[in-house]
């Protein structure tokens, strides 16, 4: 009798047909397809390349502009034209600037559902493995051929199972999480495999934070980030689209590469420091480090309950003067689901700058540059040189709530000072 199949194994082998285990390659059907600004352009000429005038299915490829959104340069727009002529001649629907960012977009509109395949153009496609998807990013190439073929290759990857377990104190969230495993795993210590997340405080945590933790497996090397649907997630789904989720649950004895196990009462506020997202250590660390710059956002930390908590914080104080607190909502529906919760009244009114919805200053390709020198504390998923725009800026990641309370203070602070009856 053969042994029981994780997450992965069970995705794959229902989409290729096959009885799919670790180390195998399977040509596999994809439920959905994604290219973003950056990479669609890459993915439109290949297909040209290819000959290929249209896609499988103009319903399951989408089109985001959301990297440099609105454009910053006429080379830009040039692209963002490219992508919106591509969708008028086939069908594709393009999201235009201001409607938000990729990851957000795809879950929030209906287009993947709980045991769905989806590649996208972008590393940080896992992010839907927080809602029982196998996502994946793709080159720019392998990405034409998904939207030309509906198919792809893949190598089914060894799977790390990840257990957390005990119960997080206030202060600390579904960031500090990651980042830990991060801090413990290393950059590259689940290269080529996936993560499945487990454990009652996975269970506890909302739909909208285990996202931020999937998101984030790739940094550690991850293909994908995994996690089961329970019911919350199935009530997330509620309205969201016309397609039926099918979950997919592990089997009780599947076989994993490796088995974790963090109880999250040992789990602090932790901070990636500059140059590496593994770089981390608790906050105690560096309290007191000045910053110049905090950025609150991204398809890590750019939700609605991320925004809420940065509001608890700032509500009745101001960011210090020394220091640019910029915000982007991950998409045009939680800007306006902040804006009537009165959330974003606060932070503009704590001395916040909202840009549109989008990535942001994430990618440094406009908005939000750092000056030479300067420190930056962000609720990205990467630090490294360069990465939001100046490669002579210090990039730290953190928790939302880390992020408001340092832009409070002036340095990084630790944040469980404003719970608990703190300040």
């Amino acid at each position: 009798m053969s042994a029981g199949k994780t997450i992965a194994e069970k995705i794959f082998s229902a989409h290729a047909g096959v009885d799919a285990r670790a180390g195998d390659i399977v040509i596999a059907d994809v439920d959905f397809v994604m290219g973003q600004d950056g990479t669609s352009p890459l993915a439109i000429r290949a297909l040209e390349e290819m000959g290929v005038s249209g896609v499988f299915d103009p319903a399951r490829v989408a089109l985001v502009i959301d990297h440099s959104a609105p454009s910053p340069l006429e080379g830009v727009s040039a692209l963002h034209t490219m992508m919106r002529e591509f969708g008028k001649s086939t069908g594709v629907h393009v999201y235009d600037v201001g409607c938000g960012v990729c990851h957000q977009l795809l879950p929030e509109m209906g287009h993947v559902v709980p045991g769905d395949l989806v590649v996208g153009c972008d590393s940080h496609t896992c992010t839907y493995g927080a809602l029982n998807v196998f996502s994946t990013g793709v080159g720019s190439t392998d990405g034409a051929a998904a939207m030309a073929s509906g198919k792809l290759w893949f190598k089914v990857p060894e799977t790390i199972k990840v257990t957390y377990t005990g119960e997080l104190a206030p202060g600390v969230f579904s960031k500090d999480l990651i980042l830990y495993l991060a801090g413990m795993l290393g950059a590259d210590g689940a290269t080529y495999q996936a993560l499945e997340f487990h454990g009652p405080v996975i269970d506890d945590l909302s739909v909208e934070a285990r996202m931020t933790i999937s998101n984030m497996a790739i940094e550690l090397g991850a293909k994908a980030g995994l996690m089961r649907a329970d019911a919350k997630t199935l009530a997330w789904y509620e309205g969201r689209g016309d397609r039926a989720p099918a979950p997919v649950e592990p089997d009780a004895d599947a076989v994993y590469v490796r088995e974790i196990r963090v109880d999250a009462g040992d789990v602090a506020p932790q901070v990636a420091k500059p140059h590496a997202v593994d770089n981390t250590s608790p906050v105690d660390d560096v309290v007191g480090t000045p910053i110049a710059e905090g950025f609150l956002g991204t398809c890590t930390n750019g939700r609605l309950e991320d925004l809420e908590i940065a509001a608890r914080i700032l509500k009745g104080r101001r960011v210090h003067p020394d220091v640019r607190f910029i915000v982007a909502p991950a998409s045009r529906r939680i800007l306006l689901d902040a804006i009537e919760a009165g959330y974003i009244q606060t932070l503009v009114e704590a001395g916040a700058a909202v840009v549109t919805p989008g990535c942001g200053p994430c990618v440094g390709t406009h908005n939000g540059v750092p000056s030479d020198g300067e420190n930056v504390i962000s609720t990205a998923n990467r630090n490294f040189k360069g990465r939001m725009g100046n490669s002579n800026a210090f990039i730290y990641l953190a928790s939302p709530a880390t992020v408001a309370a340092s832009v409070i203070e002036g340095t990084i602070t630790d944040p469980r000072a404003y719970f608990e009856g703190g300040r």
